[in-house]
């Protein structure tokens, strides 16, 4: 036996065969940590016409915000709705906010400002979060993030960065390259900011060497975390257009799970998984429709790893693109 299949059988003190960025939240705070979503009321570039005025085609008019939230609600009021809908919190749970609807780094600096200062000031808000493009982040702008840095509070920059390939890219309506999203990376890093990336599996035209490729290409970039979106299709974007008229076909179940664990097991164990599958509520998603049941899907990856014998990092210096 290897010593990365016993450490993979070990699967580290929180039982799992990945590094999971909740499990990591607990084992640092000691607490229930939950992230609160906030509508800010901002645009996009790529929808207000700077770039372009659709969006991205798998991306819905609420510019991929949790349903139910409100850009008109106040942050102060939209935090204190979320405490409430949230099960089982109780009086040790802690808060991330989470800029997370449209581009949350796409306004006047002040305005920012304004706007984080807000957020990070409400009661038992220990962390900040902002997704956001990689070509909207000058650096001015990190200067400010890097500035909410301090101990004992959770700092994110989220970068939609989605796939390595700029043919992808431009099939996504992305309106940014490969090129952007490294050197974003790069200069946050160079800040101190934590970066996690979003990535999508099941891109039309990659294969699964395209998918492994991007694998690979984490590794030469100084990323924190990972959060993973399986492509579904949303009802009233570009892309259900497509499926409507078979251009593209979702990942089932099993071939989502097996891509995914494909890719964790080539990407360095320090890094935290932030999200194993995308979600959506059932009035707005068209397909597929197993993305309903996260809990099924999850403990089929687990599974998934135990029937390999692998974790996250297992094959970190594969080199190679084809299967």
């Amino acid at each position: 036996m290897t010593r990365k299949t016993e450490r993979c059988n070990e699967h580290g003190p929180d039982g799992k065969p990945y590094n999971s960025f909740s499990d990591y939240l607990w084992n640092k705070y000691n607490c229930r940590v939950l992230k609160i979503p906030i509508n800010a009321d901002l645009s996009c570039p790529n929808r207000d016409g700077t770039i372009a005025g659709s969006g991205c085609i798998f991306c819905s008019e609420d510019g991929s915000a949790t349903p139910g939230m409100s850009g008109t609600m106040p942050i102060p009021d939209q935090i204190e709705r979320a405490r409430g809908n949230f099960k089982r919190a109780d009086a040790s749970t802690r808060y991330i906010a989470y800029f997370q609807a449209y581009t949350n780094t796409y306004a006047p600096l002040p305005r920012l400002k304004e706007l984080y200062d807000l957020a990070v000031g409400q009661r038992d808000i220990i962390g900040l979060m902002i997704g956001t493009r990689p070509d909207c982040l000058p650096d001015e702008v990190l200067a400010m993030v890097a500035s909410y840095a301090r101990p004992g509070f959770e700092l994110w920059l989220e970068i939609g960065m989605q796939t390595y390939h700029d043919k992808s890219l431009a099939l996504l309506r992305r309106g940014h390259s490969h090129g952007d999203t490294a050197g974003a990376v790069m200069r946050a890093a160079a800040r101190g900011i934590p970066v996690c990336v979003h990535l999508i599996l099941g891109i039309p035209e990659e294969t699964w060497g395209d998918m492994m490729e991007t694998a690979r290409t984490l590794r030469g970039l100084p990323v924190s975390g990972v959060k993973f979106h399986h492509l579904h299709v949303i009802r009233g974007t570009g892309l259900e257009e497509w499926y409507r008229d078979g251009r593209m076909k979702p990942l089932s179940q099993n071939e989502y799970v097996s891509l995914l664990c494909d890719f964790i097991e080539r990407i360095p164990p320090g890094v935290l998984i932030h999200r194993l599958m995308g979600d959506r509520e059932e009035t707005t998603l068209v397909a597929p429709r197993w993305g309903l049941f996260k809990g099924t899907v999850h403990k089929a990856i687990e599974n998934e790893f135990q029937r390999r014998g692998t974790c996250q990092g297992f094959l970190e210096d594969w080199q190679g693109v084809q299967q």
